[in-house]
C-alpha cells in the first residue's frame, strides 16, 4: 500500500511538473501585438503600453522608426506643425530638444534613433528584433473565425494576442490576415479623382501637377541605346507603351529610393565610391539629359540640423536618385526578392552620385558639387554610412468600406470619424519612364496638388471592411486610393495613425467588439484625451 501510494505521489508530482512546464512554454497572450518596422509602430505601441495594456512590438528590421531613423530627416507637413499632436509631437518636440531648440523639421538620422529608443525605453515597450512574418499560407496567421489568435515568424516564434496591428510600410500582415488590398493606380473613373491614373508629363496644362517643370524633363532627350535607332533598343528602365492616356489604371507604384545622408565635412565624409556593378549605361540617361540642355542640379538637398554639413539628399528633377520601374513588384514579393530589389536600387544610386561627382559629361559645377560630398561616418556605422532601409513610398493599401480619396484631400468630402489629420500635397514621384509618340523620353505619374487646408483621415479606413478580420488595424498601408494616399504617406501622420490605431484596440478589447463596431464616440474621447488633433 505504501509503495502503491509513493507511486501514485510520484505520478501527480511528475504530472504537474510537466503541466508547469508546458504552460512555461505556451506564448501569452497579449492585449495587443504589434508587427511593424515603422514610426507608426512604435507610437502604437508606446500609446498601448501607457494605456496599460499588455503589448509586444514584433520588429522585421534590428532597429526602431523606420523612415525616421532611417535617412527621412526632412519630415514632410509644409510647416503644419499644429496638425499632429500626441505622441508624434512628443517625438518632434523631443527632437528639438536634443538640438537646443523649439522647434526642427529637419534632423540627422542618428538623433531619430536615439529619440525612438528613449521613447520605448521610458514607457518600458517589449521589443523583438529581426523577426519577419511568416508569409507561407495557413504558417504565419493563424485565425479563428474572422479574428487572429496569433502570428509566428520565420525563426518560429509566436506571438498571441487579443487585438493586431499591421505597421508595415508593406502590409504583410494585413495580406496574410486574408484582408482586401490593391496595388497600383486606380483609373481615374473609379473615384471621380482627376488626378488618378497615367498621368502623362507631356501634357499640356499639366493640371496634375503645381510645380511646372521641377521634376519633368524640359528639353528632349533620345531614349534609344543607339541614338536615334528604335533597333537597337530602349536603355535600362525606360518603357515603351502604346496608347498611354492620361487617366487609365494600373498595377504600377511610384518609385523608391534611399534617403542617403550626406556631409561635406571631411572629418566625417566617406568618399563616394564607383560601386563594383557599376554599368555605366544604367546612367546614360542622365547624361544625355545634361547634354540636351537640362543644367539643373538634380537633387533636392535638404539641410539637417546639427554642424550644419549634413544633409537629406532627395529625388528631383528629370532623372535623379528614384529608380522607376524597378519597384513595381515590390509590395507581394518574397523577402529574398525585396532583397535584390533593394540592391539594384543602392548599386544605381551609388552610381549615380559617382557618376555626378566623376564623369566628364557632367556640368563642371555640378561635378564640383556633388563630389563635395560623401556619406558620413557617423550616421548608420554599422552599415558603412549607408541607410538601412528603402524609402518605400507606396506598397499595398487596403481597400475597407471606407477608401480616402483625392475628394477628401481636397474638402469636398468629409470623414465623420477623424481619427488624424492629413495637410500635405497630393505628391507621387515618377512611375514610369517612356517614351512619347515623338520618339522622345518622358515621365509619367507625377503629380502634386496642395489640399486647400488640412483634413481628417477616417478611422472606417484603418480598419478592414465589415465581414473581413475583426480585430486587426491597418495604421500605414490604410485604406486610401493612390492619390490620397500620396497625401497621407508622410510619418508624422503616420505616426498619429499608429497612436490612433492603438486606442481604438484598447477601446474594442475594454467593449468586447469588433474593431468595425468601435464606437466613435468612446474613441473620439479617448484621442481627445491623449492630446490627439483630430480636427
Amino acid at each position: 500500500m505504501n509503495l502503491s501510494i509513493k507511486f501514485l505521489a510520484g505520478f501527480i508530482l511528475t504530472l504537474l511538473l510537466t503541466q508547469g512546464l508546458a504552460a512555461q512554454n505556451v506564448a501569452p497572450v497579449y492585449d495587443l501585438v504589434i508587427y511593424g518596422d515603422s514610426s507608426s509602430a512604435v507610437t502604437a505601441a508606446i500609446a498601448a503600453k501607457r494605456q496599460g495594456r499588455s503589448v509586444v512590438l514584433v520588429n522585421p528590421t534590428h532597429f526602431v522608426g523606420g523612415m525616421s531613423a532611417s535617412g527621412l530627416g526632412a519630415s514632410d507637413f509644409l510647416g503644419k506643425r499644429g496638425t499632429f499632436g500626441g505622441i508624434a509631437s512628443e517625438f518632434y518636440d523631443a527632437i528639438a530638444a536634443a538640438y537646443g531648440a523649439k522647434y526642427i523639421r529637419s534632423f540627422e538620422p542618428h538623433a531619430g534613433q536615439r529619440v525612438f529608443e528613449k521613447m520605448i525605453a521610458d514607457a518600458g515597450v517589449t521589443v523583438v528584433f529581426n523577426e519577419q512574418l511568416n508569409r507561407t499560407p495557413g504558417q504565419g496567421v493563424t485565425m479563428s473565425g474572422k479574428r487572429i489568435t496569433a502570428i509566428t515568424t520565420l525563426s518560429g516564434k509566436t506571438y498571441r494576442g487579443r487585438m493586431f496591428i499591421d505597421a508595415t510600410y508593406v502590409g504583410d500582415l494585413m495580406a496574410a490576415a486574408g484582408v482586401t488590398y490593391t496595388v497600383g493606380r486606380e483609373t481615374e473613373k473609379q473615384y471621380g479623382e482627376d488626378m488618378a491614373g497615367v498621368r502623362r508629363g507631356d501634357t499640356q496644362p499639366r493640371v496634375h501637377y503645381t510645380q511646372r517643370d521641377k521634376d519633368h524633363f524640359v528639353k528632349n532627350v533620345d531614349p534609344y541605346v543607339e541614338p536615334g535607332n528604335p533597333s537597337s533598343g530602349l536603355l535600362p528602365y525606360i518603357f515603351q507603351i502604346d496608347g498611354l492616356t492620361n487617366g487609365q489604371g494600373d498595377r504600377k507604384i511610384q518609385a523608391y529610393n534611399y534617403r542617403v545622408c550626406l556631409t561635406t565635412d571631411a572629418a566625417l565624409r566617406i568618399p563616394i565610391e564607383k560601386p563594383s556593378g557599376y554599368r555605366a549605361i544604367d546612367h546614360e540617361l542622365l547624361l544625355r539629359n545634361f547634354e540636351a540642355g537640362d543644367e539643373r542640379l538634380p537633387a533636392l538637398i535638404e539641410p539637417l540640423a546639427g554642424t550644419g554639413s549634413k544633409v537629406d539628399w532627395n529625388n528631383m528633377h528629370a532623372v535623379g536618385s528614384d529608380l522607376p520601374g524597378a519597384n513595381w513588384d515590390y509590395p507581394e514579393a518574397s523577402y529574398q526578392r525585396r532583397r535584390e530589389i533593394e540592391h539594384e536600387h543602392q548599386n544605381y544610386i551609388r552610381g549615380f552620385l559617382w557618376t555626378l561627382a566623376h564623369s566628364p559629361r557632367v556640368p563642371v559645377k555640378i561635378r564640383e558639387q556633388v563630389a563635395g560630398y560623401g556619406l558620413s561616418k557617423d550616421e548608420f556605422t554599422d552599415n558603412g554610412g549607408w541607410p538601412w532601409m528603402i524609402y518605400i513610398r507606396e506598397a499595398r493599401r487596403m481597400v475597407s468600406d471606407y477608401v480616402m480619396t483625392q475628394l477628401n484631400c481636397e474638402g469636398k468630402r468629409s470623414a465623420t470619424d477623424p481619427v488624424a489629420l492629413g495637410s500635405f500635397g497630393m505628391d507621387s514621384h515618377v512611375v514610369q519612364h517612356y517614351v512619347t509618340e515623338k520618339g522622345y523620353v518622358v515621365s509619367d505619374g507625377v503629380i502634386w496638388r496642395v489640399p486647400p487646408k488640412p483634413y481628417g483621415i477616417a478611422y472606417r479606413s484603418i480598419v478592414p471592411r465589415r465581414g473581413e478580420c475583426e480585430n486587426l488595424l491597418v495604421s500605414v498601408c490604410l485604406s486610401a486610393s493612390h492619390v490620397a494616399h500620396g497625401s497621407i504617406r508622410m510619418e508624422p501622420v503616420f505616426m498619429a495613425l499608429g497612436h490612433s490605431a492603438a486606442i481604438a484596440a484598447g477601446v474594442a478589447i475594454d467593449a468586447n467588439v469588433s474593431v468595425q463596431d468601435v464606437a466613435y464616440s468612446v474613441l473620439q474621447e479617448r484621442l481627445v484625451a491623449e492630446k490627439q488633433i483630430i480636427h
